[in-house]
């Protein structure tokens, strides 16, 4: 499924979100492209360097930030842009600019610190030494507010080659379901599942911006009654 729209415009122009996603770009062009392998092992965030079983030449205190705005190929950059695109724009409208912002970055920490904690309790040695990154944690934080804030939105979702709309709940229960079961499916099997995703850093992002939505959703949200097109 890939979501083309909400429906919802912002209220006001959402600075941070563009400002988030020209970033991301930028970090891709300017720094990945001209030498991905080596600023992947430069940048990444290593689950190894929490417990001290390796000393990447960043510490892990840095590179859970220079990870979250680092991607692997072309189609993960511009799958998790397009999510963020969507959904971050209304995110950003309900809790304003500054708090968006640390709620992003936050959400990334924590969305990388759940599969490191995964990695570490139940994989090997070599799963510690693969390195993490993506933004995916974070946007998964925003579609975790998003659930809160507007659930009765119409998602334009593309279907194989089908245009249909799709309850906003619907759509992210069903994104959550899938990260949590392939997640569960990678413990159970390691070497036949998984495909190199952080399954659990999704999981993670999403439950702190469930949690951190329903905390503020009294004062913050604020979703209008019918605003499909």
């Amino acid at each position: 499924m890939i979501p083309l729209s909400d429906g919802i415009p912002a209220r006001r122009f959402p600075i941070v979100n563009v400002a988030l996603i020209v970033a991301n770009f930028a970090v891709w062009i300017a720094y990945e492209l001209p030498h991905l392998g080596a600023s992947v092992a430069h940048a990444s965030f290593y689950p190894c360097a929490v417990d001290g079983a390796c000393h990447p030449a960043l510490s892990w205190v840095v590179t859970w930030l220079t990870a979250t705005f680092m991607h692997g190929s072309w189609d993960h950059i511009l799958g998790n842009m397009l999510f963020l695109a969507i959904f971050g724009k209304n995110v950003e409208d309900a809790f304003g600019h500054l708090r968006y912002l640390a709620f992003y970055l936050v959400g990334g920490f924590v969305a990388m610190m759940t599969q490191t904690a995964v990695t570490l309790i139940t994989g090997t040695g070599a799963d510690a030494h693969v390195p993490l990154l993506g933004a995916s944690g974070a946007i998964a934080a925003v579609l975790g507010a998003y659930y809160v804030l507007y659930p009765g939105s119409r998602v334009l979702t593309l279907v194989v080659v089908f245009l249909v709309r799709i309850p906003a709940y619907v759509f992210l229960g069903v994104w959550f379901l899938f990260q949590l079961v392939e997640g569960d499916l990678g413990l159970l099997a390691p070497d036949a599942q998984g495909g190199g995703t952080a399954f659990f850093a999704h999981v993670g992002g999403f439950v702190f911006g469930l949690a951190v939505a329903r905390l503020f959703a009294g004062s913050a949200a604020r979703e209008p009654a019918a605003a499909w097109s």
